[in-house]
Order: structure tokens, then C-alpha cells, then sequence
């Protein structure tokens, strides 16, 4: 009886020491798995691969905007000076037509220009008054130049080179002519008093042949008394 007793309390030993033991798996499986969530990384999600044709199709879609994007752009660059140059070629071909204009279709010219309020009118009128060759309608193109060079305007800026060439040219102008007419006033003056030198000559010259042409004057009474003393006397009665 105390054998079985015996045997009975062993065996309840050996079952709670296995008892225990798989409580303390079970615990340490536990404590694994919650563990393991908070120490793995969250992965992002990759996106998903475009297959090569679509790849293709989107890059050439993004160069096509772009291109379209561009290509505006360069015509506004372009053209701005193209019609600058074309609008100094025109100047330049009326200076050369009306290089060979006479007077009166100079001033036939200037008549049909009038008041010109455009750029290029203003730059063809200030030509036409300078071929004129005239001081007061240099003034007058000088005047046309300086009021071109004033104004800010995008058609009046693409003549502002010309017109400050051709204000340099006319001022230059300007200054010889001036220079020229004091010479000519100058020369004037010495002309003037050579003239006057030369009549007061004259009159000198007159006044010594008027002395040289007058006739000798009648003999004295003392030059004809040696002409008496050498007279024999005539004889007595």
C-alpha cells in the first residue's frame, strides 16, 4: 500500500515538472512572436513595372511636350530682328534713290513726307532735307534725327543706329559749312579792302599824270635880259 502511494506521488511530480515545461514553451513562443512585429522593418511597396512599349510611348510623349513647348518660342526670337533689318534695308535704298533727285523733286519729296510721325518717315524726310544741301533745312533734319532718338518705341529703337550715324554725319556737315562761311566772310573782307587799296592806287596814279601832262610855263623877264645885252645898238643920226 505505501509502494503504490509512492508511485502515485512520483508520477504526479513528473507531470507537473512536464507541465511546466511546456507552460514555458509556450510562453517563450509567445513572447518570439510578439517581439517580432516591432523589430521587422515595414517594406514599401515597389511599383509595379511598365512593360517596355509603354515606357517608350510615355518618354516620347514628355520630348513631344517639350519640343511643343519650345518651338513657339523661337519664331518671336527670330523675327523681331528680321524686321529690324528690313526696316533699315528701305531706309537705306531711299537714300540711295534720291541721291540722284534734282531740286525741285527733293523738295517735291519733302512736300509729300510733310509732318512725318513714323520712324521711318521721319528718318527718309531728315534724307531728302539733307540732300538739299541747304543750312536751315540741316537744322531742320538734325531737329527730325534728335526727336528719333527720343522716342522708345520698339519700330523707332530697331533706327536709332542709323539715325545716330547719320546725326554724327550731319553735325560734321554742319560744322564744316559753318567753317566754310566765316573762310568765305573772311575772304570777303580782304577782297573789300584790296579793292579799296587798289582805287586809292588809282587815284594816286591819276593825280601824277595830271602833274606830267600840264605845259611848261611862259619864260621869266630876267631869262630874255641876256638876249638884249648881246643886241648891237644901232648908230646915231
Amino acid at each position: 500500500m505505501f509502494i503504490k502511494a509512492d508511485f502515485f506521488a512520483r508520477r504526479g511530480r513528473i507531470g507537473l515538472m512536464a507541465s511546466g515545461i511546456t507552460l514555458a514553451a509556450a510562453l517563450l513562443g509567445a513572447c518570439t512572436l510578439v517581439q517580432a512585429p516591432s523589430s521587422a522593418k515595414p517594406s514599401t511597396p515597389e511599383k509595379p513595372a511598365l512593360p517596355a512599349s509603354a515606357a517608350s510611348s510615355s518618354n516620347a510623349a514628355a520630348a513631344a511636350a517639350t519640343a511643343s513647348n519650345a518651338v513657339p518660342s523661337a519664331p518671336s526670337a527670330g523675327t523681331a530682328p528680321a524686321s529690324d533689318n528690313a526696316a533699315v534695308t528701305r531706309v537705306l535704298a531711299y537714300a540711295d534713290r534720291i541721291r540722284s533727285l534734282s531740286s525741285a523733286e527733293l523738295n517735291q519729296e519733302v512736300a509729300r513726307l510733310g509732318n512725318a510721325y513714323i520712324p521711318a518717315n521721319q528718318l527718309q524726310l531728315a534724307l531728302a532735307l539733307a540732300q538739299l544741301r541747304q543750312t536751315p533745312e540741316l537744322i531742320r533734319a538734325q531737329e527730325l534725327l534728335t526727336r528719333l532718338l527720343a522716342n522708345t518705341d520698339a519700330e523707332a529703337q530697331a533706327l536709332h543706329p542709323l539715325a545716330r550715324l547719320l546725326a554724327a554725319r550731319y553735325g560734321e556737315q554742319r560744322r564744316l559749312e559753318d567753317q566754310l562761311d566765316k573762310q568765305n566772310q573772311q575772304t570777303r573782307e580782304v577782297q573789300r579792302r584790296l579793292d579799296q587799296t587798289n582805287e586809292r592806287l588809282e587815284a594816286l596814279k591819276a593825280i601824277e599824270r595830271s602833274l606830267t601832262s600840264r605845259s611848261p610855263s611862259p619864260a621869266s623877264p630876267a631869262a630874255s635880259a641876256p638876249a638884249s645885252r648881246n643886241r648891237t645898238p644901232a648908230p646915231a643920226p
